[in-house]
């Protein structure tokens, strides 16, 4: 007769206290607390509350991960934002002004790293690119198509520009090499805006966003061309993701018919729903992986939001007491 030790490759052990790192499937007895555990995974992800922003706003570049997020720009009535905040994995805290305030643009890297590009100034679409170095930003060049409700991938120095709008909608694709844009002949296969995106330079994700009615076409970039993939399960514009790479993503929030909290991962062929937020809301901010996605601010028909969620996704480890009914 088969055993357990034999199906799993360890025995049941008596411990005093849960082992700091247990694999998925092992069992043990905590002589502590006289329960059998269980290490499994969890089967869909779930969101928790993080700490409110400083300034309620929608439409920002967000980037970084869970614990060390970066916030720029967006507004809030009754007008354009020039605000940085910087989250910890706690609360949120104003760092540097961005030197052309605007909303709808995107971001890139990390906390200590970005680069925000795009968007709406006044009067119209900017092309304007920041770098930012953990305190302060530092204008460079420019978007070769300048334009708003864009979306972005990658880092600092190896950022992606695509889709978004000047006064039509584009598909047009830059790739920035920390000091300039070049245009990449190969745009989107599906020309929208206000769509989602994210991961590197050379292996991107795209998805939702509106053409103008809202599509959930989903695209992979591989560096060179981008490559149509199967679609969100609801369409939906203004919604926000994060990508480890385009083989693992989320999708979260957006505009349907009004604001959603729907949660979407992506496993590099197709979406599967997930757990919705608990604020309702579109075009927030967003940053971090597909196993620990952040998502802050946004709007909710209105009011403008300062809330904050963590994303944990699902796969990740979870201890369980085994019980008898």
């Amino acid at each position: 007769m088969a055993t357990y030790k034999g199906i799993q490759g360890f025995s049941i052990q008596n411990l005093s206290a849960d082992p700091s790192n247990p694999i998925e499937g092992q069992v043990w007895y905590n002589s502590t607390s006289n329960v059998w555990k269980v290490e499994e995974a969890t089967a869909t992800g779930t969101w928790a509350s993080g700490g409110n922003l400083a300034t309620a706003r929608y439409q920002m570049a967000g980037c970084g991960t869970q614990t060390a997020a970066l916030a720029a720009g967006g507004y809030n009535s009754p007008g354009l934002l020039n605000l940085t905040e910087e989250y910890n994995g706690t609360s949120w805290s104003p760092s540097g002004n961005i030197a052309t305030a605007r909303y709808t643009l995107a971001g890139a890297g990390i906390q200590t790293a970005a680069v925000i590009f795009g968007g709406y100034d006044a009067p119209g679409v900017t092309g304007a690119t920041e770098e930012y170095n953990g305190s302060t930003w530092s204008p460079s060049n420019s978007l070769n198509t300048a334009r708003g409700q864009v979306a972005g991938a990658g880092i600092q120095t190896a950022a992606l520009a695509f889709g978004g709008i000047t006064t039509v909608r584009v598909g047009a694709t830059e790739e920035y090499d920390g000091t300039s844009w070049v245009n990449n002949p190969t745009g989107l296969n599906t020309v929208r805006s206000s769509l989602a995106g994210g991961g590197l330079q050379t292996a991107a994700l795209a998805f939702g966003g509106s053409v103008p009615s809202n599509t959930g076409a989903t695209e992979e970039y591989d560096g060179s061309t981008w490559t149509s993939s199967n679609s969100l399960n609801t369409a939906r514009q203004d919604l926000r993701g994060a990508v480890t790479n385009p083989n693992s993503a989320v999708a979260f929030g957006g505009y349907v018919t009004a604001a959603s909290g729907v949660t979407e991962e992506y496993d590099g062929t197709s979406w599967t729903n997930g757990t919705s937020m608990a604020t309702a809301r579109y075009a927030p901010g967003g940053a971090g992986t597909q196993a620990a996605a952040l998502a802050f601010g946004g709007e909710s028909n209105p009011p403008y939001q300062a809330v904050t969620e963590e994303y944990t996704g699902s796969g990740a480890p979870l201890t369980q007491t085994i019980t008898v009914s």
